[in-house]
């Protein structure tokens, strides 16, 4: 770990005024992923400003019924909120099947979305990695790639993105505030990660010294009906290899609407509007399913190791959508 200057910042503009001007500059929230970054020598901040004592704790609704959540929620509290669970289940569901309990009581709303991945080449200094240094070369295309991306890769990337939570929120097509040195700006957050395309070393559309300070779901009729469904090597703390979320608006026998969003698969989280497309007008079957999830992964680039994401994402969709369904089903008088 290399030296570095800290401090603490107790309003949103007092964090975006210390970190003005220095390009090295990192927010510290929960530290789940940058400390252990910084431990790596992966990330080598200049200077850590604390941001756990910014009012952003809260998750209040709108009078439009719009859900806004602070930044600083913790990962637990969003997951349990009544609200939440009620309205928007799978994003519930997604920060659940994330981390550990222990984790997801420290990390935030704002360092989920930020997280970086999990590349094993990303993390290890002595391979080379395009994210880490640019031009030196991407590791896992030619090397062990079996948890890699087959979705929105390029010649110079094709690390995976890591977060649940930001799976659900495109899903839902939330939008994200943010707070810089020339101000505030919303954006969708489907807009937030980049592609990595020739320069992967830039994963977000954030500006030097800009701040996550809220994220809106603004009201979706039918988010209710929504899940979130993980498939990964292990029951507990593990990333996903692919994973799926959903919701359906069923009505006289065809689905009137739908969101598709995946994980696991892809360089960001990644919504499928061809698969959305698909579904719409057609009837909640199995057959369906398995067209929009077709449409979904029409764009897969595998590699050696991770051919087997195509067909596992593709059964992952059709499952939670099945399940969905059957879910909604079950529930009727």
């Amino acid at each position: 770990m290399q030296p570095f200057t800290y401090s603490s910042a107790h309003d949103p503009a007092d964090a975006t005024r210390l970190a003005a001007g220095d390009s090295g500059a990192r927010y510290l929230a929960g530290g789940t992923t940058l400390v252990d970054l910084m431990k790596l020598d992966v990330e080598q901040p200049t200077r850590l400003i604390d941001i756990n004592a910014l009012p952003l704790a809260d998750v209040s609704e709108l009078p439009d019924g719009t859900v806004r959540i602070g930044a600083m929620v913790r990962n637990s509290d969003l997951a349990h909120n009544e609200i939440i669970r009620a309205r928007y289940p799978v994003l519930s569901q997604a920060l659940l099947a994330g981390a550990s309990g222990q984790l997801r009581n420290m990390a935030t709303t704002g360092g989920n979305l930020l997280q970086r991945t999990r590349c094993l080449y990303f993390r290890d200094t002595a391979t080379p990695c395009n994210k880490r240094q640019p031009g030196s070369g991407c590791s896992a295309i030619d090397g062990y790639n079996r948890g890699h991306a087959i979705l929105g890769t390029s010649a110079a990337c094709i690390a995976t993105h890591p977060s649940d939570m930001a799976v659900a929120l495109v899903a839902l097509g939330a939008r994200i505030h943010i707070l810089g040195p020339d101000g505030e700006r919303v954006i969708p957050v489907s807009e937030l990660h980049q592609l990595p395309e020739n320069h992967p070393e830039i994963e977000t559309t954030l500006e030097a010294g800009e701040l996550i300070t809220a994220v809106d779901i603004a009201p979706l009729h039918f988010a209710a009906n929504s899940l979130y469904l993980k498939v990964r090597d292990r029951a507990s703390f593990a990333f996903a290899l692919a994973s799926a979320a959903v919701a359906l608006d069923v009505g006289d026998g065809i689905v009137r609407d739908a969101r598709v969003a995946l994980g696991g698969v892809a360089t960001k989280p990644w919504r499928s509007h061809e698969a959305e497309q698909s579904l719409r007008g057609a009837s909640p079957s199995v057959e369906s399913f398995r067209a929009a999830a077709e449409v979904a992964l029409a764009g897969a680039r595998p590699h050696r190791d991770n051919g087997y994401k195509v067909e596992l994402a593709r059964r992952t969709l059709v499952r939670a959508l099945t399940r969905l369904q059957q879910s909604r089903e079950h529930a009727r008088p």
